[in-house]
């Protein structure tokens, strides 16, 4: 008797247990997590990406079961801690509390950056649309932007502007607003949004575009005032202060910072759909929502693919704003008059 049925009924139950395999989601991916998420800052405590996560990470802990570490990575305008996650184990464990600086300028400003956000990095949830504000100090001679760009003028040191690191939101609106005004503006930056914002509160800088999380409350403090706003439109938090664009006539003054959460590139889908439904049911709960709109931060809140995509139009909208506008200027210096990562 032929033993050919038997080898080709074999076979077929070997390929058929393939395909199942191959479709079947990983024991790792339908169990996950199984212990604690480690979510990485790559900047000091107390700056932007820091108060937005802590806005949603209990809530997220109990929606995954597990608890979830903060680890503070900084160094190299987020840099640093952006690597520490491309290199980490795709598994879910370890994830990227990103942001514009490391996601979409810093690849435009170093040649070797070490890793490449497109490539090494996967978008997994956007968690709030940041608006930036420039602040000066509440006994500043100066009510407009215009006031500013006036005494920036006549000054024989130009005005002094923190940022929270090379590259960062806070420095590239300095910097837009001092070449597209002619303005004399020195640029200071700091070790993170904290260390920027703080130097203002005492007095060794002049103005600062901070993001609106740590600027309302010391507008509402009467420590800071609001001259304008960086983006195009105005923000729900600040309706009533006028943008730089409306008070200068800059077209495309376009400057606000967001943050999101990334995983190594090869995470199974499985584990960032997970991740992105958790994440967005957290934003949708009522509690979360005040907390992060009432810093300034908008929600809304996208799939794992609008991610995505809204990654790769920041990055090609900063790619075209440093070649442009920076980049592109011999005797600014191009990229690398633009400053180094440290």
């Amino acid at each position: 008797m032929s033993t050919f049925p038997h080898f080709l009924a074999r076979m077929v139950l070997m390929v058929a247990g393939a395909l199942a395999l191959g479709t079947a989601a990983p024991v790792g991916a339908q169990t996950y997590p199984t212990r604690p998420v480690q979510l990485v800052v790559a900047y000091p405590s107390g700056g932007t990406g820091d108060l937005v996560i802590k806005a949603i990470s209990d809530k997220l802990a109990a929606a995954l079961g597990q608890p979830i570490n903060i680890d503070y990575r900084p160094g190299a305008s987020g840099a640093v801690g952006s690597l520490s996650v491309v290199r980490a184990a795709p598994d879910g464990y370890t994830l990227l509390v990103g942001q514009t600086v490391e996601i979409a300028v810093n690849h435009a400003l170093v040649k070797d950056l070490g890793y490449d956000p497109a490539k090494d990095l996967q978008p997994v949830a956007l968690v709030a649309v940041i608006p930036v504000a420039l602040v000066v100090q509440s006994s500043a001679p100066y009510a407009s932007v215009g006031d500013l760009l006036k005494a920036s003028r006549s000054s024989s040191r130009g005005l002094l502007f923190a940022s929270g690191g090379v590259g960062t939101t806070g420095h590239l609106a300095g910097e837009l607003l001092r070449l597209r005004t002619s303005s004399r503006f020195v640029h200071v930056p700091f070790e993170g949004a904290a260390a920027a914002s703080n130097a203002l509160l005492e007095g060794r800088v002049d103005f600062y575009f901070e993001p609106f999380p740590l600027a309302i409350p010391q507008v509402k403090a009467a420590k800071l005032k609001m001259l304008g706003q960086a983006s195009t439109k105005r923000a729900l938090a600040a309706p009533n202060a006028p943008t730089v664009a409306e008070q200068t006539g800059i077209r495309n003054f376009d400057i606000t910072a967001w943050v999101g959460i990334f995983a190594p590139r090869s995470t199974p889908p499985e584990i960032v759909t997970k991740l992105n439904q958790a994440i967005n049911e957290v934003l949708a709960q009522p509690e979360v929502r005040e907390r992060l709109i009432s810093a300034g931060a908008e929600i809304a809140p996208m799939s794992v693919a609008q991610f995505g995509d809204f990654v790769r139009s920041e990055i090609r909208k900063n790619t075209d704003l440093l070649s442009e506008d920076f980049c592109s200027r011999v005797l600014y210096g191009g990229c690398e008059g633009f400053g180094t990562l440290q």
